[in-house]
């Protein structure tokens, strides 16, 4: 059974990559999605793949990580004996409540900021990201070492367990397909434990090389599970506000954290809500 999971979590993060490049991108790698997409159910049992049908139709997250004897998208407790079963990963075991397939991630990335105060709820951009999360004058040349710097900063302000861990995931991730597009990128990395959607920024002057393109703004996504939705629209949010050369010209130029995260609240007012 631990061999089909593994193909449901790559089939699930395939189906999040095509969501997202509908969205974002071009169409251009639709058909190679979709391709590798219909390889990977087609290595599926026939009864999992009836209920991976079945979830698919209701919600494209068919599969949750079990965190903390929960599940990681609707929260509901598993039950010991079951919690066991999700771990040793010999029987199938979906989720009491929303239905979904759960399974065990030991090598998770945990988010380990402090939960969101009430009393004083953030808004927009500020739900997501802070002004100790900007890296102005990125000066790498390379996609791995702009990751690994923005996650580095991630893990130094306490908003991630481990820098290392989120770095290998977002390149992992951009193996599937690059999320380069027009200048900017968005490495992400899916599955992420506890807390809220995390992002940082990073901008370089002279540009990074990324997967043929050349890049001059980077943000870095750390997303649990249950908002992988949400994130579409995050991304698309972004996307419009960058698009403008105003805005990208005025993050290039910035010269320390606080300035760029000034020009980040101003650009995304209107599309990050």
């Amino acid at each position: 059974m631990k061999s089909q999971i593994n193909i449901l979590r790559q089939l699930q993060e395939l189906v999040l990559t095509r969501d997202e490049h509908n969205q974002t991108g071009d169409g251009s790698h639709l058909d190679s999605l979709n391709d590798s997409i219909a390889a990977l159910q087609r290595k599926l049992d026939p009864q999992l793949a009836g209920l991976y049908d079945r979830l698919y139709k209701k919600s494209h997250i068919v599969i949750a990580p079990m965190s903390n004897n929960c599940c990681a998208v609707c929260g509901m407790q598993v039950p010991i004996a079951q919690g066991q079963q999700v771990r040793l990963a010999q029987h199938l075991v979906t989720c009491s409540s929303c239905g979904r397939i759960l399974f065990s991630d030991d090598d998770a990335v945990t988010n380990t900021s402090e939960a969101p105060d009430r009393d004083n709820p953030k808004t927009g951009i500020s739900r997501f990201s802070a002004q100790e999360l900007m890296l102005v004058d990125l000066d790498v040349k390379t996609r791995e070492d702009a990751i690994a710097r923005l996650a580095e900063a991630m893990q130094e302000h306490g908003f991630i367990s481990s820098a290392e861990q989120l770095t290998v995931a977002a390149l992992e991730r951009e193996s599937v397909l690059s999320t380069a597009m027009d200048g900017i990128a968005f490495p992400h990395v899916r599955g992420v434990e506890g807390g809220g959607l995390t992002l940082a920024m990073g901008v370089s002057r002279n540009g990074i090389e990324w997967a043929g393109e050349k890049v001059s703004v980077v943000f870095l996504s750390a997303i649990p599970v249950a908002v992988s939705a949400f994130y579409l629209r995050l991304m698309a949010g972004l996307t419009q506000a960058f698009a403008k050369e105003s805005n990208r010209k005025a993050a290039i130029e910035a010269k320390d954290p606080v300035a760029l995260w000034k020009v980040l609240q101003k650009a995304t007012r209107q599309t990050v809500r």
